[in-house]
């Protein structure tokens, strides 16, 4: 399968990024034409970044999965598209071919159809990285459900939270996940979470740990037995649904600043002509080569780069159930010796931790099948790029460091492997049909280059969020009324002598852990439900393998007289709240929080605090008692 919208030259490179800043409605069509429609586009675009409302494709109608598997059987049927890595490398791996693919895909949606679930419905997935996983995606995908995946690592509060924002009907889990040397108890924590939500009428659970589980008469379902209903019936084919191109596709919950979490829009068309041509060429990516992202589906890194984006071009993409350092830190390696790996996309968290552990993990692995090497999340730091370029791509493989985020649904702003250049530590240059744009706190365009300025994209591109699930007014305060006419990304960014872009961070409310977005709000909230707790500031401070920390002061009630076990349950708190995710690394008690006279938290005096800056805090005459400050200085230190 050829991409003939590939980009195969800096010159190339230039040329369809003037034509997508001059043309983009004739730019997008280009690409959107090389998909299998069922009904061809009326119109390209309508759009406003004021309520905001964008349209891509409007008129098209089409079926995703017919784009990820049916368009492939003729030429690809019998090629790998799910190599599926366990967690145990003691067990054996799956190879599932495109036909398979297609067969266990049309089976399962036969069995979300036997079980009440239609098009519209919202389905919530929790389960462990199995490809039951990409089948249950796919599955919902074909008949027209709308997808819900929660990570694996969340609390049954965070699931309910989720559950009852999207009212989903059903809910695809599993008994148990491996992770690491941990199992997790999935379908325990899918009963606590359903307790408080009643517009589930089924959960589908798949074999995986062969943990004990309860399962209630008329609402839970083995996945086996499921199947083998639909094996009775003859195995039916399931044609897909026909989709209009502004169909919601999925729902992907993401932190905000305020406390409650917030269901990020992807719809089906603009969805999967930028997750397509972003990965294609991001990656560069050759037929027959073999491609590994290390992500979670959980994540909006393996909707596209794990299942949509992979799969519509064709590719062989990697999944992996485990963690980079279990049962030892050469477990990415290995992996990558075993499947002759070409390209390996991973998080910046993942190569800090690894480098903590020497080359000894690393010598003796084949790596010489690598090609292009990409990392994701977080910018990554000058030593991990230089540490994983020379080890790990022995030098010869261009590193993609590309920016992103749930609500732009594909990369945006990122090197093209070995086409355009790289620089330790910049995400490079926008892709093609993205526009960025710098400007000051007033909104006012920052030109020219050696500036600093907050992030805003100034056009509408395929892949952007349409709204926030069942909230339409948050999708417009967050994202699109800071600034008029502007998508606002939440991060300050450089732009250096070359015109190159460098994410400085998040400029708002909300902490990049792990790649990982937590919003400061959620991570007070769930602290304060602590029964010993007053109230709480959240902010964030640099650590070495996570990127960004997380540090808690906190007014506890009464005098604390046991601190370190009154930092336990706080830590107990939170993971039952959120999920272990959220825990904050460092909590220091205060008798109070550095307060405006109308009460608003100057965080910015907390950061520089938990960053050991205690020298030039600013102006703290406006505080309501400035005293505070001195005092949780004391305590840092």
């Amino acid at each position: 399968m050829a991409y003939p919208y590939q980009i195969r030259s800096l010159e190339e490179y230039q040329q369809q990024y003037q034509q997508s800043v001059m043309d983009p409605e004739g730019f997008w069509a280009n690409v959107a034409d090389h998909f299998y429609w069922r009904r061809k586009w009326d119109k390209v675009l309508e759009w406003n970044f004021k309520e905001p409302d964008v349209k891509w494709f409007v008129g098209g109608k089409l079926n995703i999965t017919e784009n990820c598997l049916d368009r492939h059987l003729g030429t690809l049927g019998n090629t790998p598209a799910i190599i599926w890595e366990p967690n145990d490398p003691e067990e054996r791996h799956r190879v599932i071919t495109y036909r398979d693919l297609y067969n266990k895909v049309c089976q399962f949606a036969n069995v979300l159809k036997n079980n009440g679930v239609k098009k519209g419905d919202r389905v919530c997935i929790y389960m462990g990285m199995i490809p039951e996983l990409a089948i249950a995606v796919l599955a919902c995908a074909r008949i027209g459900a709308v997808h819900s995946v929660v990570f694996g690592g969340f609390s049954a509060q965070s699931i309910a939270d989720r559950i009852q924002d999207a009212q989903a009907s059903l809910v695809i889990t599993c008994d148990g996940a491996f992770r690491g040397n941990k199992d997790i108890p999935l379908k325990s924590v899918i009963d606590d979470a359903l307790i408080a939500c009643p517009s589930v009428k089924k959960v589908i659970v798949c074999t995986r740990t062969r943990t004990p589980v309860s399962m209630i008469k008329g609402r839970d379902l083995w996945w086996e037995d499921e199947i083998k209903q639909v094996e009775t019936m003859g195995n039916p084919p399931c044609p897909a649904e026909e989709m209009d191109a502004e169909d919601m596709l999925f729902i992907l919950y993401t932190s905000g600043s305020t406390g409650k979490p917030k269901g990020v829009v992807h719809t089906t068309a603009g969805y999967m002509v930028y997750a397509n041509y972003t990965f294609v060429n991001t990656f560069q990516y050759q037929p027959g080569e073999v491609y590994f992202c290390t992500a979670d589906v959980g994540w909006i890194t393996g909707h596209s780069y794990i299942i949509y984006g992979p799969l519509s071009a064709g590719a062989t993409t990697v999944m992996f159930e485990g963690v980079p350092t279990w049962p030892d830190a050469g477990r990415l390696w290995s992996i990558t010796d075993k499947f002759r790996v070409n390209t390996l996309y991973t998080a910046p968290t993942a190569i800090r931790s690894l480098m903590g552990y020497g080359l000894g993990p690393v010598n003796h692995k084949d790596l010489s099948s690598l090609k292009k090497l990409g990392s994701v999340g977080e910018p990554i730091n000058e030593e991990a790029w230089h540490w994983f370029k020379d080890n790990i791509g022995k030098g010869r493989c261009p590193i993609v460091d590309t920016w992103w985020q749930t609500e732009t649904g594909g990369i945006m702003i990122t090197p093209i492997a070995g086409i355009t250049p790289e620089k330790p530590g910049y995400a490079t240059l926008p892709l093609p049909g993205v526009q960025p744009i710098l400007v000051d706190e007033r909104g006012q365009e920052i030109t020219g280059n050696n500036v600093n300025g907050n992030l805003c994209i100034k056009f509408p591109w395929p892949g952007m969020l349409r709204t926030t699930y069942g909230d339409h007014e948050r999708c417009r305060t967050t994202y699109f009324a800071t600034y008029d006419n502007l998508y606002f990304t939440g991060d300050g960014c450089l732009r250096d002598e070359d015109g190159y872009y460098r994410i400085t961070g998040r400029v708002d409310d909300v902490l990049n852990v792990s790649g990982h977005r937590i919003g400061t709000a959620e991570v007070e909230n769930a602290i304060n439900m602590h029964a010993g707790v007053v109230e709480s500031a959240v902010v964030g401070y640099p650590h070495d393998i996570k990127g960004q920390g997380i540090y808690a002061f906190v007014i506890a009630e009464k005098m604390v007289h046991d601190p370190e076990l009154s930092k336990k349950d706080i830590l107990q708190t939170v993971s039952r709240i959120i999920g272990p995710i959220a825990k904050p690394d460092k909590i220091q008690f205060v008798s109070g929080l550095p307060k405006t006279r109308s009460g608003k938290i100057m965080r910015r005096i907390l950061r520089k605090i938990a960053e050991g800056e205690m020298e030039n805090l600013g102006d703290t005459s406006t505080l309501l008692d400035p005293n505070v400050v001195d005092e949780i200085k004391k305590g840092k230190q």
